[in-house]
């Protein structure tokens, strides 16, 4: 618990201590309305008091109870529940209730901050008063005339403020509309009671907060969370970071967070701007609340996106951003369904910051929002990434190549490198691109592993054995998403029409020809992770369904650095027939869909396919590459029969030449082939023979379907 230190005693005084000192005005107050009340009462010394009520009670009522005198508050509130002084301009008494009279008062920064006036602040004591101290609630119990109302009523608090029940502007600090219900601070409970015997309470999280403890709302979602500062270098005064944090500074303050309008940055990429608007609030010296609304479930089937009502927890949620002093950066938006989010975000009285790819619809909200678009890729990574790791000219190694392939923002570069700093310390190793890897994959939590398989490669170049014409398309599709930035960007060779920066190869050839292990050595020399779609998880029955699925594994592929493939990709990008019922229909309308999701996509794909004929050829001209994978001939089988049996621990002088050239098998194959030696061999307990090889051969050609000599001695 943080404490505050007295510019008088120099002392420390806590939020807790000081809350206890407004308590001990409240219980001298207190104290002087149980003496007002029980003057000359008869049944003071009842034991029943308040469980019945005999004919003195009755008589005790029909009198005229002087009142409390209304100066009786030790700091000299007036009868008007107003101090002396009157009103200031920031709804505060202008003799000295404010935030800062007391070390640690929390209670006075509350009001400050919201806007509260000295009544309210004391309505606000009062009611939170038998939280903090057991005894308030046999007082209360006492001055209600009821042992089991423990609690302070509206009608208690207006006597204990010295105003009479009658007391019009008194009773509007307790109306749903006044600051302190309006904002969450305060409940007024039981409805259905006349208005002065309703039950006033505080919410357990004002109360903790009031007390120091700064624990996030229990009724807050998993979707939301607190986002600290980026330790790096602060961004330079031109950035949109910086003008955004100024503009936040010249449109709030105290009282007037409520001026300060929405503001929706537009991104080129899932979460690139999330990084801006959180350093922008912290250079307004305020905390960032981020709600990822990626993490929210969608509206319940049958309703319309844009008419259902907001969540229950946003009042929770902006009331935890005021207690803060915090902002709210709100994203990813959904293109339908965020009306009743953002509308309820709008009206909040503190910054908010909506990001996401599409563009803010104006029909969200009625409060005008500024438009901004969040920058884009920086051409120049590289010296983001020297600057932050502190590296000189001579590295060591190829920084530029190490970190081109991935897109990061300038504070997600700042994070990767001090990670990677971190994980050479650990490994005791010189800093390299393993460690930058890592660190900058962990920068992008992919959510594709919902609807793919994650591959981490383990492969290189030499584990594939191909042609030469082959293996340089492969390089040269490497090296266009290494460098697709620079070439499409700074260079200016980017199409119109809204096409994006992604890549995408075409690798036909027939089963076992090496296209899927082409992809993984692909993106192992890229340094990202290779996901597998599985085409279960994104082909549905029912119709537009399956474009929704493809549509959640594009967006998340754009957010995250990765390789994205299509296994037998002629399954989902197959040629458009001509229509002669709804089902080509439909078919159609997801090959026409895919058209256009290739053009505006910005990540790195592969599509494999057995039956290249099958592909439609509009898929072809948004390709980048078509590698044809031919089926291995004589020397091209020698070299996988010998690599396969690389670390196989074999009799001396085997040679599966012989092999390769009298069955004509693929790389799968012949690596299906080893394997099925390999275990055959360990069953005996000896080293791989000739005979474990042919066997190994024979099955794969019956599997095949194929014939099968099966006298050995043809060997």
């Amino acid at each position: 618990m943080s404490g505050v230190v007295s510019a008088v005693a120099g002392e420390v005084v806590t939020p807790a201590e000081s809350l206890w000192a407004r308590l001990a005005e409240l219980r001298e107050r207190t104290a002087l309305l149980v003496a007002a009340r029980s003057a000359g009462d008869a049944t003071a010394g009842d034991p029943l008091r308040g469980l019945h009520l005999p004919p003195e009670a009755v008589h005790r009522l029909l009198e005229d109870v002087p009142p409390v005198p209304a100066d009786a508050w030790p700091d000299g509130m007036g009868a008007d529940g107003i101090g002396a002084g009157g009103i200031g301009a920031d709804g505060i008494g202008a003799d000295g209730m404010g935030a800062g009279d007391v070390p640690g008062d929390r209670l006075g920064a509350l009001g400050a901050r919201f806007g509260l006036t000295r009544l309210d602040l004391r309505l606000l004591l009062l009611a939170l008063a038998p939280d903090l101290d057991r005894r308030f609630e046999q007082l209360y119990g006492y001055l209600n005339d009821d042992v089991t109302r423990c609690r302070a009523t509206a009608g208690l608090a207006l006597d204990l403020c010295g105003l009479p029940a009658h007391s019009v502007p008194g009773r509007a600090r307790l109306h749903p509309s006044a600051p302190l219900l309006a904002a969450g601070l305060l409940t007024v409970e039981q409805q259905e009671r006349p208005f002065l015997s309703r039950t006033l309470a505080v919410p357990d999280r004002v109360a903790a907060h009031l007390l120091g403890d700064d624990t996030p709302d229990a009724l807050l979602p998993d979707a939301v969370r607190l986002l600290p500062p980026d330790s790096g270098t602060p961004p330079p005064p031109d950035s949109l970071a910086a003008r955004l944090g100024g503009w936040i500074n010249g449109a709030t303050g105290p009282g007037a967070g409520a001026s300060a309008r929405p503001a929706h940055l537009r991104e080129h990429r899932p979460g690139a701007a999330v990084p801006e608007a959180v350093a922008a609030l912290h250079l307004a010296g305020m905390d960032a609340l981020y709600l990822d609304c990626g993490r929210l479930p969608g509206p319940p089937p049958g309703a319309a996106p844009d008419a259902a009502e907001p969540p229950g927890w946003i009042p929770a949620l902006i009331r935890e951003a005021r207690l803060r002093d915090a902002g709210i950066v709100a994203g990813p938006l959904p293109a339908r369904g965020a009306g009743p989010l953002v509308r309820a975000l709008a009206e909040a009285a503190v910054p908010v910051l909506l990001t996401g790819v599409s563009p803010c619809d104006p029909e969200w909200t009625d409060r005008q929002v500024l438009l901004l678009d969040a920058p884009g890729q920086e051409s120049g990574p590289e010296a983001l990434w020297r600057e932050a790791l502190a590296l000189p000219a001579e590295a060591g190694f190829d920084l530029a190549s190490a970190v081109a392939p991935y897109r990061l923002s300038g504070a997600q570069i700042r994070r990767a490198a001090r990670a990677a700093v971190q994980l050479a310390a650990f490994e005791e190793v010189p800093l390299g691109p393993s460690q930058l890897r890592r660190a900058a994959l962990g920068q992008s939590a992919s959510g594709l592993e919902q609807h793919s398989r994650r591959v981490r490669p383990a492969v290189g170049w030499p584990d594939l054995l191909l042609p030469a014409p082959q293996l340089q398309q492969l390089h040269e599709l490497a090296q266009r998403a290494r460098h697709r930035d620079r070439v499409l960007g700074s260079w200016g060779l980017r199409a119109g029409g809204g096409r994006g920066r992604g890549v995408v190869g075409l690798f036909a050839g027939d089963s076992g020809t090496g296209k899927t292990l082409a992809a993984e050595v692909v993106a192992a020399d890229l340094g990202l992770d290779l996901y597998v779609v599985q085409l279960s998880a994104i082909v549905d029955k029912y119709v537009g369904e399956t474009e929704k699925n493809l549509e959640r594994i594009f967006s998340e592929a754009d957010r995250v650095d990765a390789v994205l493939l299509f296994d037998e990709a002629d399954a989902v990008f197959g040629k458009r027939s001509e229509v002669k019922d709804s089902h080509d229909r439909y078919a159609n309308m997801e090959s026409a869909y895919l058209l256009q999701r290739l053009e505006s996509f910005d990540g790195v794909a592969v599509l494999t396919t057995n039956l290249r004929a099958n592909i439609d050829d509009a898929f072809t001209r948004r390709l980048d590459l078509v590698v044809d994978f031919p089926f291995p001939g004589p020397e091209q089988r020698v070299a996988l029969w010998r690599h396969s049996l690389g670390q196989v621990p074999s009799v001396p002088g085997l040679d599966p030449d012989r092999c390769a050239r009298e069955f004509e098998l693929s790389g799968g194959s012949v690596r299906s082939a080893v394997t099925t030696a390999a275990f055959l061999a360990a069953g005996r307990g000896g080293p791989v023979t000739e005979a474990d090889l042919l066997e190994g051969a024979r099955r794969e050609y019956r599997k095949a379907g194929r014939l099968v000599l099966e006298d050995s001695s043809t060997w």
